[in-house]
């Protein structure tokens, strides 16, 4: 049932968001030289790697520049990478990966390779036995701002109650999150 609901409501959301979707990748190619999507190696379910799509909302090779993780007022950043990270419009293009059956609507961020090194093995064998999602309990409830460890504790609560109903809480509380504080 949860992937009939990832490839219906990705589906339409893809169909209704078409012009907003074009508009966004017109300004990134006005805005900033380089390409309107960013590719990233990402950790999937089983471990295994995939690449996730985002509107690039940073500056050409800002990998090579600095860390995976972005700060508060990060220069990496350009202006129009602000407004879409602000508002999480830059996460859109991951509807695909939820066609591809890489991602979930809803489940724990996929982690770059690099992160493996901060699980346990039990933790990295619980934390990939679901799909990543594009929300997760961690960003429903704390946004940007949760550090590593709440990330985890919020992941592995999140795997541990998952049903079709929490989904659906999930995505309600990043409906208000999105629209009530924003990201960095």
């Amino acid at each position: 049932m949860k992937r009939l609901f990832d490839i219906l409501i990705s589906t339409m959301a893809i169909v209704i968001l078409a012009p907003i979707l074009l508009m966004l990748g017109l300004l990134i190619l006005i805005a900033s030289p380089g390409p309107i999507f960013y590719r990233q190696q990402r950790i999937g379910r089983g471990g295994n790697i995939f690449w996730m799509l985002k509107f690039r909302s940073m500056v050409v090779n800002a990998d090579r520049m600095g860390s995976y993780m972005t700060i508060k007022g990060d220069p990496r950043i350009t202006p129009i990478g602000a407004f879409m990270r602000r508002t999480s419009l830059d996460e859109l293009p991951q509807l695909i990966n939820v066609l591809l059956g890489d991602m979930s609507l809803v489940g724990p961020r996929p982690d770059v390779p690099a992160q493996r090194n901060i699980y346990t093995d039990s933790e990295w064998e619980v934390r990939t036995s679901v799909r990543p999602g594009i929300t997760g309990l961690a960003q429903a409830t704390l946004r940007s701002s949760a550090t590593q460890e709440q990330r985890l504790a919020l992941d592995l609560e999140y795997i541990h109650k998952k049903s079709f109903w929490f989904d659906l809480k999930v995505l309600v509380l990043t409906m208000r999150q999105v629209l009530g504080k924003g990201s960095h």
